[in-house]
């Protein structure tokens, strides 16, 4: 209970300082939209500033203590409004957007983590110069650069040279949605630069993190006994060392999945990916105050979850965390 209490009060300050952060942003939304309608359409201030009004639904003259008390009015009661450029419910959006930056994030965390944990556990157990050079060179180039590089990269090789993955889209409009094999195989072949990009660039910190894990437990007594009885290595590294090592993973793995609700909006937005990310950054670029307040809310809340989760399932894990 205390820990959900924390969560509340943290998601209660995140939401006030996220609003007036949204609205202190450079840039004005009716003046954007007015702008643009004297430049199309030749109408003269006044007409193109209240017209840009009338098509936003938003009056930046009401106080901002006035439009904070309606954006709790509404959260409290389940509006997360309508999206200023998209016309849309914002929570319609979310909904839409969010199976889709799932789909990715989640492949991509399940596979890095997997091998990252295997390749960690191999690394440490063999203690092989040679190999931890190789991990230290891949974490220095991959740990280095952007993943929207590496994107960019993947797509140029198996996109525009090799033609073997399509570069944007979350599926071909030539095929029809819906449960069936032809439209799932589509996706995933959409997806797989996407998963492909994040997989490569955090690959190396998983194993980094598991080596530096299993480095500890190695000099644990328990090991050194288990070695002493002759127990079989296989036993030792799965049932002694990859069990005990992985248990502070799990925190990184909870966070890491509630993260991975707010997308990576650099590498949607080169995918044309229909993700979270892709809608954030659209809302900030048009300055789309609802849909960006939705998107960070549904993005805070997600996060405190997987953190509350995390400490729950370590604390079922580790019986030395329990409380007495």
């Amino acid at each position: 209970m205390k820990k959900l209490a924390t969560a509340l009060i943290t998601m209660l300050v995140s939401l006030l300082l996220i609003f007036f952060v949204i609205q202190a942003m450079p840039g004005d939304p009716v003046e954007t939209l007015a702008q643009e309608y004297i430049r199309t359409s030749q109408l003269p201030y006044d007409i193109a500033y209240n017209k840009a009004k009338l098509a936003l639904n938003y009056d930046p003259d009401i106080p901002v203590v006035e439009r904070f008390t309606s954006y709790v009015k509404a959260i409290l009661s389940g509006n997360l409004g309508q999206s200023m450029s998209f016309k849309e419910s914002v929570s319609t959006i979310v909904l839409g957007a969010l199976p889709w930056t799932l789909l990715v994030c989640s492949i991509s965390l399940f596979l890095s983590f997997t091998v990252g944990v295997i390749l960690g556990i191999y690394v440490a157990w063999k203690r092989s110069k040679t190999l931890d050079g190789v991990l230290t060179g891949y974490q220095a180039i991959l740990g280095s650069i952007p993943d929207y590089i590496i994107a960019y990269l993947l797509v140029l090789l198996f996109s525009l040279s090799l033609g073997l993955f399509p570069s944007k889209g979350a599926y071909s409009s030539s095929v029809t949605p819906g449960f069936n094999a032809q439209f799932i195989l589509n996706v995933l072949k959409h997806a797989a630069l996407p998963v492909l990009s994040y997989f490569l660039t955090t690959l190396a910190g998983w194993i980094m993190g598991m080596k530096a894990n299993c480095m500890s437990v190695l000099g644990e007594d328990y090991i050194n006994y288990a070695k002493a009885r002759g127990i079989s290595d296989k036993r030792i590294i799965f049932s002694y060392l990859g069990r005990n090592a992985m248990l502070p993973m799990v925190t990184s793995v909870a966070i890491s999945f509630g993260m991975m609700f707010g997308g990576s909006p650099l590498i949607e937005n080169l995918f044309v990916y229909p993700g979270v990310g892709y809608y954030l950054t659209t809302a900030i670029s048009r300055r789309d105050y609802p849909l960006m307040q939705g998107m960070f809310l549904m993005i805070i809340v997600m996060v405190l979850l997987a953190g509350v989760f995390a400490e729950f399932l370590n604390t079922k894990l580790n019986p030395r965390l329990r409380e007495k």
